[in-house]
C-alpha cells in the first residue's frame, strides 16, 4: 500500500530556526533575535533588545538564507512534496507598522519557492511562528492592542497578493495554543508579543491577545480566498496529550477540562465562534475580554480550511 499520488510529504521549519542573516536584506529585529539559547535546566531568555555577549542562536542558524538552493536541491533528492517553513514578517515590515513593505525582503521569499517549485515542491507557509516584529512588542505590546490586528491582515494581504500563483497553502498562526499556559511569561511573548509587567493579570492579558490573534487570523483567511479562491488557509494546533492521574472521576474531568481550555483555540479556527465553557471560564475568573459583535462576524466568515 502506498501513498496516493497527491500525498503532500515533507518536512517543517521556522524562518527563525534556519534563515540566520538577522541583519540582512533590511530585515528588524523580531522576538527571535533577542531570544538567548537555553541549555538543560537553563531556560531560555528574552532579552530587552540585542545585547552584546549574550548568545543568539538564530543569529546564524544553519545559515539557510545564503544556502537555501543548494538544500532545497537535497529535498528534491529526497522526494520532498511539501515545504513548510515560514515568512518572517520582520523581512517585510522590519517593524511591523510600517506603511511599505521592504522589497528586499519580499523578493527573497520570492526566489526561495520559485526554488521549491522548481524540485516539484509545494511551499505550505505559515505567517507567524513566534517571529513577531520587536517594534510591535515594545510600540504595542503584541496582539493585547487591538490596532495588531490590522498590521497582521496587512503584512498578510501583502504576502497573499505577492505569491499568488506560487503559494497555495498557507498557516495564519503556528501552535496559537502554547499560550495556554499563561503563567510562562515566555509562552506570552513568544507566542503573542507580550511583556509582562508586575501586576499584570496574564490570564487577562492572554485571553485578550489569543483573540485579537484569532480574529486577525478570520480576517485574513477571508482576504486570502478574495484574492485566491485556489488558496488553502489552515491552523497549526500544537496537540500535547493530557492524562488524568488516575481513574477517579475527579481526574478524569481536570484531564477533560484542561483539554478544553488547551484545544479550544481550533474550535474558533474552525467553527468560527467561542466554546461556552470557555465564555464561562471568563465569568467564573472575572476576565472581561473586548471581543465586537463585528469581530463575532469575522469569526465566523473566516473559518480555517484545514488543521496541521
Amino acid at each position: 500500500m502506498g501513498f496516493r499520488k497527491d500525498f503532500l510529504w515533507g518536512g517543517a521549519v521556522a524562518a527563525h530556526q534556519l534563515e540566520g542573516g538577522w541583519q540582512e536584506g533590511g530585515k528588524g529585529i523580531s522576538v527571535a533575535d533577542v531570544m538567548t539559547a537555553g541549555a538543560n535546566g537553563v531556560p531560555r531568555r528574552i532579552t530587552d533588545g540585542v545585547i552584546e555577549g549574550e548568545n543568539y542562536p538564530n543569529h546564524e542558524a544553519i545559515d539557510f538564507y545564503h544556502h537555501y538552493k543548494g538544500d532545497i536541491e537535497l529535498f528534491g533528492e529526497m522526494g520532498f512534496k511539501a515545504f513548510r517553513t515560514s515568512i518572517a514578517w520582520t523581512r517585510i515590515f522590519p517593524n511591523g507598522d510600517e506603511e511599505e513593505p521592504n522589497e528586499e525582503g519580499l523578493k527573497f521569499y520570492d526566489d526561495l519557492f520559485d526554488a521549491c517549485l522548481a524540485q516539484g515542491i509545494q511551499p505550505v507557509i505559515t505567517l507567524s511562528h513566534f517571529e513577531m516584529p520587536w517594534g510591535i512588542v515594545k510600540k504595542y505590546n503584541g496582539f493585547t492592542d487591538k490596532r495588531v490586528i490590522d498590521l497582521f491582515v496587512r503584512f498578510a494581504k501583502v504576502c497573499f497578493e505577492r505569491y499568488k500563483g506560487k503559494v497555495k497553502y498557507w498557516m495564519t498562526f503556528n501552535e496559537i495554543n502554547n499560550q495556554t499556559d499563561w503563567t510562562s511569561a515566555h509562552h506570552l511573548i513568544q507566542d503573542s508579543g507580550i511583556l509582562v509587567k508586575e501586576g499584570d493579570n496574564q490570564e487577562q492579558l492572554m485571553y485578550q491577545a489569543a483573540i485579537n490573534e484569532l480574529v486577525a487570523s478570520a480576517r485574513s483567511v477571508k482576504a486570502a480566498h478574495e484574492i485566491d479562491p485556489d488558496m488553502m488557509v489552515g491552523c497549526m494546533i500544537a496537540f500535547c496529550p493530557i492524562y488524568p492521574y488516575s481513574c477517579n472521576p475527579r481526574d478524569i474531568m481536570k484531564a477533560y477540562n484542561a483539554m478544553n481550555t488547551r484545544y479550544w483555540f481550533g474550535d474558533v479556527h474552525c467553527t468560527g465562534k467561542v466554546p461556552t465553557m470557555i465564555e464561562k471560564l471568563w465569568e467564573r475568573d472575572d476576565l472581561h475580554i473586548d471581543l465586537s459583535e463585528e469581530e463575532k462576524k469575522d469569526l465566523l466568515s473566516g473559518t480555517v480550511d484545514y488543521v496541521g
